[in-house]
């Protein structure tokens, strides 16, 4: 479990392009924000 506050392991996803984006490549370049929610279509 992270620690809120803590920051985030790298990882690496694709973007909307499908190019592989990693945690590292925006680091000092760009504000990055992680948001967690459930999935789509699911019940509230």
């Amino acid at each position: 479990m992270i620690e809120v506050g803590a920051k985030a392991p790298p990882f690496k996803l694709q973007d909307h392009l499908g190019r592989t984006v990693a945690s590292e490549g925006l680091l000092g370049r760009r504000h990055v924000l992680l948001c967690f929610y459930p999935l789509d279509f699911t019940p509230t």
